[in-house]
């Protein structure tokens, strides 16, 4: 068998991972792009080269033996996004999971460790390939030595061999030192010769072989400025070369038996795989994503109710509502689990949804109710008629609460978190997917009423620890109620003008049809504009674009490539229109026009339960994420209407609550002041980190000035503040620092919340919702820091939640007080939506900003912009 060894540059492998795939993160917010371009390429690598030797070389740190020839080598490289470098740990963890060898020596560089490998391995008769985003690397190119240069993204390959240099620089391997100390590298910082460059330094070397030859044979080079460039930077020019030439002979520790590749379990890998969220990755693998065997069920004795007397019911009673269809809208009960001092029993849905004696019940608020899901429970019930009130305890809230970061919703999982486990999971009941069905009603019966027993044994632990917490007023005063109120937004549903939104899509329809046919004209010829595959043929061969990105099937035509590319031709601005109005007609015209029911309206679904944060968002449909920066998706809006003749729509929205929230927890005097007196933010920002008056500030930066106010509410780094401005890191940083200086305050806030973090290993709003964030004491570097940046964002994002929800509380309240007809409908971000007659639109104008505004005390004033209109985009 053939021994091959494979030499990774892992530093320039992941920087081109970093660079060439849009920033990815997983459920835990760590940025994943790096690592998974760094897994596909290992993943090809694997399957193509089959070597059984391999090695990933890291650089141990910034300074090396070059450092002390040349102090400023390397010195002009920027500082590593900590984006990127948050996910070193985990490609580390990645290769010691694929049981590949990794390496990294004090004072030498990757390329020096691959040198002297590729050298001792080429001796025992290897083929050795190197793998690098650095053409320094092709110097170790030989007749066994092949150096692959990844060119775009990670999978575009040049391969270098002795012949392949010769064809494309007409040099030998060892020659392209020479042309490295002649032309430098700006890259490193080798300073080379002023004024020679590639082409230049290449014609020398054809004609003198070496450097010394030339440099000891000046007086026989052509043109005396270049004469008198190579006289006056002999010295800097030998000096280039011997920074340029990588060491073979580094005192490595690894020896090539080191290397030999052996994988033999994927379980490592597995896990990781499922850490990180890379689920396609799971799949290439072929991993069964089965639940492991549930333990044995204790018996749970119970009684299959078929009359329902008020004898089974206590003053207080555990219930629970038993749907295997997630949209609780439109799916079926099947039965209800009862659990109290009297016994446990079991509820068909017929039985109970046709007894006087369990609506009475239901609807008896003095009648104490424990659940799992109250506003599932609520909004399932009312379609029967059935009006339950009563609801002391929600499990479901009150885990959420407890810990955030869980994000699991089936009632399995929550119950075992809280050490409850006498229950099977659904599928393990009904099966899954095709196979899903409802099984003989007695096994049905003790799966429901264990639900109901698992709610009663845990009221007391769960309510206990909620105290502990000090979180009791979170619970009883802001979520539990607020639950109820969603219930009621969610029955009430929002209507949606059907024949409008018909009209919309025939006309997004027209206009896709115009722009395909302009497209084809652009492009010569008709083609499948939704195949990436024909799209990168005619951008990338037939028009000559260049290509930013490759993947395994050829050109990315991304939208991030496609946003760059948008200046160089016609056709790309096309393709990218054509592509947002086809998402919304098939995300937002379709699929609304495809949840509207017989009484014209969408139910939506708030989620209460799944931002650590605090935030809240919606599905089926999703409505706060119909898209306002096209014109043709904020006229989505339009169809949005009130539900009665002569009403209308009426929306009021916070301006600018996270930030007042930031000036408040931060106490800074200069955020405070500029509220209090009502400024423009974003102009003082500008006016105080660019040290100019109000009237010489210019729009730009304002905009710049926006960017950081709300970047910095973000934690965000001066690598994602250049990427948003289109700035150097350098002026990102620089602007960073200047904001600090202007507020001092808001830094000493960021200081004090991540130490307060470390002690207490979580972050509170200020109502006291908590986000634990473990991650904070880690030894890593990296994963500390996207700790810290959490710290810093959580009390913020959490208490403008906060906010937002006790006003939706207090406003519901006062429409009630007021004896309104109106309507809150929905919630989108910081914005309410209500619908009301005409005649109560005054009265709206006058209370709604009031208890907005009132909602919660701060050292600033909460502000809410309002109108209305017969749409909701009339009412923007």
């Amino acid at each position: 068998m053939n021994k091959k060894l494979i030499l990774i540059d892992g530093n320039s492998i992941a920087y081109r991972a970093f660079f060439a795939l849009p920033l990815l993160n997983n459920d835990k917010g760590i940025h994943t792009n790096a690592i998974y371009g760094f897994t596909t390429m290992l993943m090809k690598i694997l399957e193509e080269e089959k070597p059984t030797h391999m090695l990933v070389a890291f650089d141990a740190g910034k300074t090396t033996f070059r450092h002390n020839t040349f102090k400023e080598y390397k010195g002009t490289r920027q500082k590593t996004p900590p984006e990127l470098s948050e996910q070193f740990p985990f490609i580390r963890e990645l290769l010691d999971a694929y049981g590949i060898k990794r390496y990294e020596l004090d004072n030498y560089e990757a390329d020096d460790i691959i040198g002297t490998l590729s050298k001792t391995a080429e001796n025992d008769g290897f083929e050795v390939k190197v793998i690098s985003g650095d053409k320094d690397l092709t110097q170790l190119s030989s007749d066994n030595t092949t150096v692959c240069i990844t060119k775009k993204g990670i999978t575009d390959i040049e391969a270098y061999t002795p012949e392949h240099i010769k064809e494309k620089y007409g040099l030998t391997p060892i020659q392209i030192i020479d042309m490295k100390g002649l032309m430098g590298d700006t890259s490193d910082n080798i300073p080379g010769v002023p004024g020679v460059g590639e082409k230049t330094a290449i014609k020398l070397l054809k004609e003198f072989e070496t450097l010394e030859k030339l440099l000891d044979s000046i007086d026989k080079v052509s043109g005396n400025k270049l004469k008198e460039k190579l006289e006056e930077n002999k010295e800097q020019a030998i000096m280039s070369k011997e920074l340029a030439t990588i060491f073979r002979e580094a005192p490595v520790t690894v020896s090539i038996e080191d290397t030999e590749y052996n994988q033999t379990s994927n379980e490592k890998l597995i896990g990781l795989f499922k850490e990180l969220g890379f689920n396609s990755l799971l799949e290439k693998m072929d991993v069964e994503q089965t639940s492991s065997p549930s333990e044995p069920m204790k018996e749970t004795p119970f009684e299959l109710v078929d009359s329902i007397t008020e004898d089974i019911f206590a003053s207080e009673n555990s219930l629970y509502l038993e749907m295997i269809e997630e949209n609780y809208h439109t799916g079926d009960i099947i039965g209800f689990g009862l659990s109290n001092e009297k016994g446990n029993y079991y509820i068909p849905a017929d039985i109970a949804l046709h007894s006087n004696i369990f609506k009475k019940w239901a609807e008896d608020e003095t009648k104490i109710k424990n659940v799992y899901d109250g506003k599932q429970s609520i909004v399932a019930l009312k379609k029967h008629g059935i009006d339950l009130k009563g609801i002391q305890f929600d499990l479901l809230i009150v885990s959420y609460l407890l810990n955030p970061s869980e994000n699991v919703d089936d009632f399995t999982s929550v119950a075992k978190l809280h050490g409850y486990t006498n229950v099977q999971t659904d599928e393990e009941v009904y099966g899954k997917g095709a196979k899903r069905k409802i099984p003989e009603e007695a096994i049905v019966a003790e799966h429901v009423v264990r639900k109901g027993v698992g709610i009663s044994e845990l009221v007391e632990p769960c309510m206990n620890q909620l105290e502990k917490n000090e979180q009791l007023s979170l619970y009883e005063n802001l979520e539990l109620p607020l639950s109820f109120i969603l219930a009621k937004m969610e029955a009430t549903g929002i209507k949606v003008d059907k024949e409008r939104l018909m009209e919309m899509g025939k006309d997004i329809t027209k206009q896709l049809h115009e722009i395909e046919n302009k497209i084809y004209d652009l492009a010569g010829e008709n083609f499948n504009i939704n195949s990436p595959k024909q799209l990168g043929v005619i951008l990338f061969e037939k028009l000559g674009l260049p290509p930013l990105k490759k993947t395994k099937t050829g050109y990315s035509t991304s939208a991030d490539v496609l946003e760059k590319l948008e200046a160089d031709h016609e056709i790309v601005r096309e393709i990218l229109r054509y592509r947002q109005l086809g998402k919304l007609q098939s995300t937002y015209i379709e699929g609304l026009l495809k949840v509207i029911n017989e009484n014209g309206k969408v139910h939506t679904r708030f989620n209460q339960v799944l931002a650590q944060t605090g935030r809240l968002s919606s599905i089926d449909p999703n409505l706060q994420n119909i898209p306002i920066r096209l014109e043709e998706g904020r006229k989505i809006r339009q169809a949005f209407v009130p539900s009665e003749d002569g009403w209308f729509i009426f929306s009021a929205d916070y301006s600018q609550v996270e930030l007042r929230v930031l000036a408040h927890i931060a106490g800074d005097e200069k955020l405070i002041e500029a509220f209090n007196e009502d400024m423009d933010i974003h102009t003082k920002t500008a006016m105080d980190v660019f040290h100019v008056s109000e009237e010489e500030v210019t729009s730009d930066m304002r905009r710049q000035a926006k960017a950081v106010n709300f970047g910095i509410v973000y934690g965000i780094s001066d690598y994602g503040l250049s990427q948003n401005l289109g700035i150097t890191r350098k002026e990102a940083g620089q602007f960073i620092d200047r904001y600090f200086i202007s507020y001092p305050g808001v830094k000493h806030y960021m200081e004090d919340i991540v130490q307060e973090a470390k002690q207490k290993g979580f972050v509170t709003t200020l109502l006291n919702r908590r986000r634990y964030i473990p991650e904070i004491t880690s030894r890593n570097f990296n994963i500390r820091s996207f700790a810290e940046r959490t710290a810093m964002n959580t009390p913020i994002q959490g208490s403008a939640a906060d906010i937002i929800k006790k006003a939706m509380i207090d406003m519901a309240a006062r429409l009630k007080k007021e004896n309104l007809k109106a309507k809150l409908l929905i919630q989108v971000h910081d914005e309410l939506i209500f619908e009301a007659p005409k005649e109560e639109l005054e009265v709206l104008e006058r209370i709604v900003p009031e208890v907005m505004e009132n909602a919660l005390k701060l050292n600033v004033p909460l502000k809410v912009d309002y109108s209305y209109g017969a749409t909701w985009f009339d009412a923007k």
